[in-house]
């Protein structure tokens, strides 16, 4: 994947330190190809299969073919991509540290790993491994369709869904943005093992945010992915409560407290993300 369509990627580590974290933090599982039957198949390679053979740019996944992709993400956990389950209270996502190594700040300044498993124009196969209180901030996806997966550890996920038709008011502050009524679709804290959870263009929570309760993974399919000229652009916001805009006066479906007012932001400074390095079982493309 192009990490600047996504998120900024900096490059921190020296190539000796990065081997190191790669090494203990995506320590590849006992796979055993030798002695497997040459027509087997892992499941991250069937998940692709099916992905390659049937998701486009231009169109959304069929229900079935959403059952048929989630059916199979329910049973793939960590060692199916090369990853091990590290949410030991003491690491905070270092995998290479012991307790006494870094001091408490450090800890929690660690950055979220991003592995590309796969990019193309009809989807994007990717991964994610969250240190412990780790936050993606309210983002979007754009006319696409997300299957996320938590591979172990725990994640809370809060997202919103556009109320349409589209309710906007301007701020009088100078410096705020327009913002744009919202309302709740999901807000809960996914542990693993759990079942894929799916996101739609305009249901199931397109805007989230994550926060990381522990240590996590999360296993995540995009389709289409992010293409800016196509109008898929990945866009921040920040949310008040309904109370600061609501005059009373707007029609609500519910309870005030699961409405939220976006504002779109820049891209978050403080987003602390780098690239990881896929060390799961091969995927034929």
């Amino acid at each position: 994947m192009n990490s600047s369509r996504y998120f900024r990627l900096p490059n921190l580590f020296s190539s000796n330190s990065t081997n190191m974290f790669f090494q203990r933090l995506f320590a590849m599982a006992n796979y055993s190809f030798s002695s497997s039957s040459p027509s087997s198949k892992t499941s991250i390679q069937a998940v692709y299969d099916i992905c390659k053979n049937n998701l486009t740019p231009s169109t959304s996944p069929p229900p079935q073919l959403i059952h048929e992709l989630s059916s199979i993400l329910d049973t793939i956990g960590p060692s199916d991509v090369g990853l091990r389950d590290e949410h030991q209270e003491d690491d905070r996502g270092h995998g290479f540290s012991t307790p006494n190594t870094l001091n408490r700040l450090d800890r929690w300044a660690q950055p979220i790993t991003y592995i590309d498993l796969n990019e193309s124009q009809s989807f994007t196969m990717c991964m994610f491994c969250f240190p412990t209180s780790s936050v993606i901030p309210l983002h979007d996806h754009p006319g696409m369709t997300v299957l996320s997966k938590v591979l172990y550890g725990s994640l809370h996920v809060k997202g919103y869904d556009w109320v349409e038709p589209p309710l906007i008011k301007d701020s009088k502050e100078i410096a705020r943005a327009p913002v744009r009524l919202a309302k709740l679709a999901v807000d809960k804290v996914l542990s693993a093992p759990c079942s894929t959870s799916v996101l739609y263009p305009k249901t199931g929570g397109n805007l989230h945010c994550f926060t990381a309760i522990t240590s996590c993974a999360v296993l995540d399919i995009l389709t289409p992915p992010y293409e800016e000229y196509s109008g898929r652009k990945c866009t921040y916001y920040r949310d008040y409560p309904y109370s600061s805009f609501g005059s009373g006066d707007e029609l609500i479906d519910g309870k005030e407290d699961e409405y939220a007012w976006l504002e779109e932001i820049d891209a978050p400074d403080d987003l602390y993300m780098r690239q990881g390095i896929y060390a799961g079982p091969p995927i034929r493309m």
